[in-house]
């Protein structure tokens, strides 16, 4: 399969497993509590923790649908954004 076989989504709403930790962040205690305190982070040590996170992940073979997931709050926007939906706000 090739990237033209697989063509990048048009918004992070476009991509499932987003929304699917949004939704288990929502439903679940424990992972709400870890999102919470990564999305809490300053932008700069956000962005920097979670790019080493889907570098780790991606050398470990992880599933594609994780490092997508998780590479999606590297952007400001969308991690303010998630944060209020997890919060309830």
């Amino acid at each position: 399969m090739t990237d033209s076989d697989n063509p990048a989504p048009a918004s992070v709403g476009d991509i499932e497993s987003f929304i699917d930790t949004l939704r288990a962040a929502c439903d679940s205690q424990l992972i709400n509590q870890s999102l919470t305190e990564i999305l809490a982070l300053s932008d700069p040590d956000r962005r920097e923790l979670v790019r080493n996170l889907v570098s780790s992940l991606q050398d470990r073979n992880a599933p594609r649908e994780l490092t997508q997931a998780l590479a999606c709050l590297v952007s400001d926007k969308v991690a303010h954004q998630a944060l209020r939906v997890i919060a309830g706000k």
